[in-house]
């Protein structure tokens, strides 16, 4: 009973000054302000360039695996030299290209109004939230951890976001005067905004 009656003053106080319960930053505030900011639920693009790459490009993780799907094919051919410079000497390139396979595999994720074009973007995968690992609070400052991955939202997801990945980030929330909010990246920083801390997530041991 004690225990109950406490409690209860602690309740009626809260209402008389005017408490939210974004005043109270709990593990379950903070997953649900993370999960629902515009920055976490921003599909992930990704970016496909065809015609004359660099041998760098080609070689990059992402192309390899468009490689071993079939989907994209590419020719050796010279690189177009830079002006004032002399051709003869000039790194090789690769003249990428979509096979049938990948113009059927990326079609269907394009808008019916994309115009035509050798630089486009598709949506492949979209973040889910796992869970707060934890909550270090500094007056009206706090750094929240919390654990997420990706989830596929199509083939090319699947084959470039495998799934059993997970990522460890940290975010820094702010309180205000209508409670805690998740710091965004137009304000001054003190510590990892969410869009920072979704740029290099560390994989989770």
């Amino acid at each position: 009973m004690p225990k109950l009656r406490i409690c209860l003053i602690l309740i009626c106080a809260c209402f008389i000054v005017g408490c939210s319960p974004r005043d109270f930053l709990t593990r379950r505030l903070a997953a649900a302000l993370i999960a629902g900011s515009e920055t976490f639920r921003a599909p992930q693009q990704f970016w496909l360039r065809t015609g004359v790459v660099t041998a760098k490009e080609y070689s990059s993780p992402e192309y390899l695996v468009l490689q071993r799907h079939g989907w994209i094919t590419g020719v050796n051919v010279p690189c177009t030299p830079a002006p004032g410079t002399r051709a003869s000497g000039a790194p090789a390139c690769w003249d990428v290209a979509l096979t049938p396979l990948g113009v059927d595999t990326f079609r269907d994720l394009l808008p019916n109004n994309a115009p035509p074009s050798q630089y486009f973007g598709v949506p492949v995968a979209r973040r889910e939230l796992l869970g707060i690992n934890g909550i270090v609070k500094d007056g009206n400052a706090a750094e929240v951890d919390f654990s997420w991955k990706w989830t596929p939202m199509n083939e090319v997801g699947a084959s470039l976001y495998p799934a059993g990945v997970t990522y460890n980030s940290s975010v820094e929330f702010r309180h205000y005067d209508d409670g805690w909010r998740v710091a965004e990246s137009h304000l001054p920083p003190r510590g990892p905004t969410l869009e920072d801390a979704l740029k290099d997530p560390q994989p989770a041991q």
